[in-house]
């Protein structure tokens, strides 16, 4: 089977982010039987030696330059007719800053062209380059990392939007850009039952499939000894929204009163690109900002505990399992273990939920003094990963769905 598949971030390494790292272990997976071609972008970071090795990986790889802005001005123009566009056709800004008028042209030839029997966008951010017309020549699906519509909703409620009179103003068009964009598509995978049940009732007669994120086992290791003593890591992209906002919560809220208990508590925060007030918390007692590391799994296994301190953002999080594959205990909210059976009635006990700074300092507290307990979550966290969240298993349902047209 020939699949096109339509990323316009680019999906290597898969270390760069959870975009990045569902989109190439699923592509990864697709290509041991079928016939691959990629169209992606290239953005200033993106190296000749990355492009190369993607290429290990595909059929065909087509990279196309990411669009750019001109100049302050032609920035702000840009934004006047992109919000424009927003209030008109229902489209998003942060759908018009990717897209490729070329792209948009090499795409409309190749499915002309018969070249193809299903066509996949990663992340919905992709589903402008599929148009209506193309379900009656081929298969086509979305994968809905995490609803747009969704996570503005709960950036709201949760008080954390950068801007929230624009997000208010947004939100009913989001709805309505999901409703209408969702339509198109012969089939939708989504990676949380939350997310699938808000599509469902948007679209209710489409195909919509859960497939959950997973995890390169190899990647990371189960760590062979506890390290024991006080020590605590957040992994993720830090110039992520959701992310920021979970560290700097995490670091005024909570990790004040665990250093009252426990002085000598430090705190890591590994992952690239920080933001400027993720750099500023360094000036806090016992915290350390990373930046980009060779390894993240190295500092997992260093520390005591993970902890998944998120407010918002959708889907299940792959900072969440990682951590529970490489055997490290997890304090998390409930968006942070959004997917995940970890609690409850006939549930091994496989993470500490935490929403309020009480629950988290009770919580890493019971695990800083309790090797037993550090070690009960270890195992467990472990064994759900192994059984329900690897990539092989992701990619078994992905490509049902693509085949199953």
């Amino acid at each position: 089977m020939n699949i096109l598949m339509l990323s316009s971030t680019f999906p290597y390494p898969p270390t760069r982010g959870g975009t990045q790292v569902r989109t190439f272990h699923l592509l990864k997976y697709l290509n041991q039987r079928h016939a691959i071609t990629l169209v992606t972008q290239r953005e200033a970071d993106v190296t000749d030696a990355e492009i190369a090795e993607l290429r290990n990986w595909v059929d065909s790889l087509v990279v196309f330059d990411r669009p750019s802005d001109f100049g302050t001005s032609g920035r702000m123009l840009k934004k006047i007719r992109r919000f424009h566009t927003f209030v008109q056709d229902g489209i998003p800004p942060s759908v018009l800053n990717r897209y490729s008028i070329e792209m948009q042209e090499w795409v409309d030839n190749f499915v002309q062209a018969g070249k193809c029997d299903v066509i996949t966008c990663e992340h919905s951010v992709n589903e402008m380059y599929v148009k209506p017309h193309f379900q009656t020549q081929v298969r086509t699906l979305v994968n809905v990392h995490s609803s747009v519509y969704g996570t503005c909703r709960n950036q709201l409620q949760t008080g954390i939007s950068e801007n929230p009179l624009r997000e208010k103003i947004n939100l009913p068009l989001l709805r309505r850009y999901e409703k209408r964009y969702c339509s198109k598509f012969s089939a939708i995978v989504v990676t949380t039952e939350e997310d699938k049940i808000q599509l469902q009732a948007f679209n209710p007669n489409s195909e919509i499939t859960v497939i959950p994120n997973g995890v390169d086992l190899g990647s990371f290791p189960y760590r062979i000894t506890d390290p024991g003593g006080h020590h605590l890591v957040f992994i993720g992209a830090m110039d992520n929204l959701a992310n920021i906002d979970a560290v700097c919560f995490f670091c005024n809220e909570v990790l004040p009163k665990v250093q009252q208990r426990y002085p000598d508590t430090t705190f890591d925060i590994v992952g690239s690109r920080p933001a400027p007030e993720v750099l500023a918390l360094q000036e806090k007692p016992g915290v350390t900002v990373t930046g980009r590391v060779p390894s993240m799994v190295e500092y997992l296994h260093k520390a005591t505990v993970c902890v998944v301190p998120m407010r918002t953002g959708f889907g299940i999080k792959n900072k969440t399992l990682e951590a529970m594959a490489a055997g490290v205990p997890v304090v998390a909210s409930d968006r942070g273990l959004e997917g995940l059976a970890v609690d409850g009635k006939n549930v091994p006990l496989t993470a500490f939920r935490a929403n309020h700074p009480a629950e988290y300092i009770s919580a890493i507290s019971h695990l800083f003094s309790n090797s037993q307990l550090r070690d009960e979550l270890s195992c467990n966290g472990r064994q759900l990963v192994e059984t329900e969240f690897t990539w092989e298993s992701a990619g078994k349902r992905y490509e049902q769905v693509c085949i199953n047209g």
